[in-house]
């Protein structure tokens, strides 16, 4: 489980069928096995390379998320899964991407960026506002939402510290909904 706070941001150094290879000096306490949150999906350490880390990328992922237009050279938002005994200051975010939306605007806003997102009405019907929403692995609150959209607010810090600041109109962000809006949905369609 993680948190959706990301921690620090890693590059690619390779990307293809065999998965990813990513630098990320900062996490030298992973391990094989490991799981590790990579634009917010969540995947398992395959291996161990100078300072970073290999992940392998599974269809059924790369169906769901932007992770197949990774090159080398490519930024990621990264996190570790959060310790029982940790914060937990985002949300609930299990790392299993249910889709992807794309960047339909970006407005300045004082020292804030506005961005609207399209996605696929399936998506779509699990947002409401001022509810949770992770999009490439980062938390966030979503400030208004429609039919196939929504928008977030992005503060600087989270601009710096994520690939968020450097999105741009017609990119591809991963999304996933809160996990309870699925399961509360799911006990409704089966109460008799």
């Amino acid at each position: 489980m993680f948190t959706g706070i990301v921690e620090t941001k890693g590059r690619v150094i390779s990307a293809g069928e065999a998965g990813l290879r990513i630098s990320a000096p900062e996490f030298d306490d992973l391990a094989p096995g490991c799981s590790v949150s990579v634009n917010g999906a969540c995947l398992t350490v395959t291996g161990l390379v100078e300072d970073g880390f290999t992940v392998d990328v599974v269809r059924e992922t790369l169906r769901r998320t932007n992770l197949g237009r990774l090159t080398q050279g490519s930024w990621v938002n990264l996190e570790r899964p959060v310790l029982a005994a940790g914060r937990l200051d985002g949300h609930i975010v299990q790392g299993h991407v249910d889709g992807t939306a794309t960047v339909a605007g970006i407005t300045n806003e004082g020292n804030s960026r506005l961005i609207e997102m399209k996605l696929p009405p399936k998506l779509a019907r699990y947002m409401v506002e001022k509810g949770f929403v992770a999009v490439d692995g980062v938390s966030l609150t979503i400030v208004d939402c429609g039919e196939n959209w929504l928008s977030v607010s992005i503060i600087p810090i989270t601009g710096t510290v994520t690939t968020l600041g450097d999105r741009e109109v017609g990119d591809d962000v991963n999304i996933e909904v809160d996990i309870l809006a699925k399961y509360v949905e799911r006990l409704a369609a089966n109460t008799p």
